[in-house]
């Protein structure tokens, strides 16, 4: 008897200890939910909504945790069960959720729900309307999915990001930001050079504590002093990773503002001669960016390839390089015809042999990559790319080596430069067209001296084709 007394008096004993570390961890993994520290308080209220499922709070607190660490799938059914609980913020924080698996009418829903209750409870409502004009920006995104072909990705280590980009020397150069300036006070990631060596683009940070672009003019022995590019890229936000296209109009760039899915989104403008100015940045949509970090788009045009970085579904450290095929004009897929699921998987990129139309044009890009890889820099140009370019009726080159005049391939060199300029500047203005057919009357006014100014650069760039093309087509001529 005595012993059963005494084991009694251990369990409760036990039971206090318990109960008292419980409560002591849910203290602990609240107050790091309140600072912010979701990865640390996971944990504890993993533990927690597994022996108390039912709980809202719980559910609430993990699933916020879940979501706000990349685990949003796994968060879904706790901020579920949240809401079913009639937790507060619980339609929010699903809705949220539902945001980033991308099924936006669900989010909306939700949201326009938690809207009304708000306003009869005479709250505001600010921060729900905010995401919902987000969502529906986002829906609209993915019912304009691009068309791309994604031949390849790969999984590298942020640190390394730069070393995998295997661009042509016509592209120009991307260097780290340590690496190009001896200084490093003032923090920034990279640096663009243009193919001549005669500019650069490169982010740094700013008196605000954000990362800026900014330019610099080569001079006889040194640079210019660099001037920030227009506030319509730089804002109040992070603008970083910029890559200028042969055209010397168009720039590429990452930016985090709230035109954003999540994180970095990549952005493209391009300069317009009349008003000495930039053109109204336009986010460039799905599949490029996604509600994680999308950065550093850069055209190969040279070699026809495209590149891209994301974090999505990656852990900490790591980001994916995707490679593409760039479209000439702009196709996207049929929403209203598809399985909602199936064009969510292509997208975020879920299996990028899905993207594949064209199977002998992402085995030539294949091939054309695959050379880029194996060559014994990250500068040096393909000269296996394959073309068709008509010298006369006895001759047609299909590749550098078909030349014979050496003068031909290097103004060879330059026509394709012009060609693909001229492709990019075309595809843009397909692009403006398709938005301005379908805008409200003020988007038809933004676009309207846009589009107008860029009709006029490519009829510019078309003659300049014909010129390159008959100088290259003289020059091989002389040699027969």
């Amino acid at each position: 008897m005595k012993n059963l007394f005494t084991i009694s008096i251990l369990l409760l004993a036990a039971s206090s200890l318990l109960q008292s570390a419980s409560a002591q961890s849910l203290a602990e993994a609240k107050a790091l939910y309140e600072k912010g520290a979701y990865q640390e308080a996971k944990p504890a209220f993993k533990r927690l909504v597994k022996t108390q499922p039912s709980n809202g709070n719980y559910c609430l607190w993990y699933g916020v945790c879940c979501l706000e660490t990349g685990e949003a799938q796994e968060g879904l059914k706790y901020l579920q069960t949240a809401v079913k609980r009639r937790t507060p913020s619980g339609q929010y924080q699903l809705a949220r959720c539902y945001d980033r698996l991308y099924r936006y009418e669900e989010s909306i829903s939700e949201l326009e729900d938690y809207i009304a209750e708000l306003k009869r409870r005479r709250r505001s409502t600010d921060k729900a309307d905010s995401l919902l004009e987000a969502t529906r920006t986002h829906l609209r995104m993915l019912k304009g999915v691009e068309q791309v072909e994604v031949i390849d990705s790969l999984v590298v280590d942020k640190a390394q990001l730069l070393e995998h980009y295997k661009l042509s020397e016509e592209s120009g150069k991307l260097y780290s930001y340590t690496h190009y300036f001896d200084h490093q006070d003032k923090g920034g990631n990279m640096v663009y050079e243009t193919e001549l060596g005669n500019k650069i683009y490169f982010s740094e940070r700013q008196e605000d504590g954000h990362l800026h672009i900014l330019t610099a003019t080569k001079q006889i022995n040194s640079w210019s002093r660099p001037t920030l590019l227009p506030e319509n890229i730089n804002g109040q936000q992070n603008a970083d990773y910029p890559f200028i296209m042969a055209d010397g109009f168009t720039i590429y760039y990452a930016a985090d503002g709230e035109k954003s899915m999540g994180g970095y989104d990549i952005f493209v403008t391009r300069y317009h001669t009349a008003t000495d100015s930039y053109l109204t940045p336009e986010n460039i949509g799905m599949p490029f960016n996604s509600p994680y970090n999308d950065y550093l788009y850069a055209i190969d045009e040279y070699n026809n390839l495209g590149w891209f970085a994301s974090d999505r579904f990656q852990p900490e450290g790591k980001v994916c390089i995707y490679l593409f095929i760039p479209n000439t004009t702009k196709q996207v897929y049929n929403y209203e015809a598809m399985d909602t699921q199936a064009l969510i998987q292509l997208a975020q990129l879920n299996a990028i042999h899905q993207t594949w139309r064209d199977q002998e044009r992402v085995a030539s890009a294949r091939q054309r990559l695959a050379q880029l890889l194996n060559s014994n820099s990250s500068n040096t140009p393909q000269q296996k790319q394959e073309f068709t370019f008509v010298v006369n009726d006895e001759q047609i080159c299909h590749k550098i080596a078909d030349f014979r005049s050496t003068e031909a391939k290097q103004l060879f060199h330059t026509y394709r430069q012009v060609d693909n300029a001229y492709k990019q500047q075309t595809y843009q203005l397909e692009s403006m067209r398709q938005r301005y057919a379908t805008g409200d009357e003020h988007e038809k006014q933004r676009l309207r001296d846009a589009i107008l100014d860029l009709e006029k650069r490519i009829e510019d760039l078309r003659i300049l084709v014909e010129q390159k093309a008959n100088e290259v087509r003289a020059a091989e001529i002389g040699t027969r």
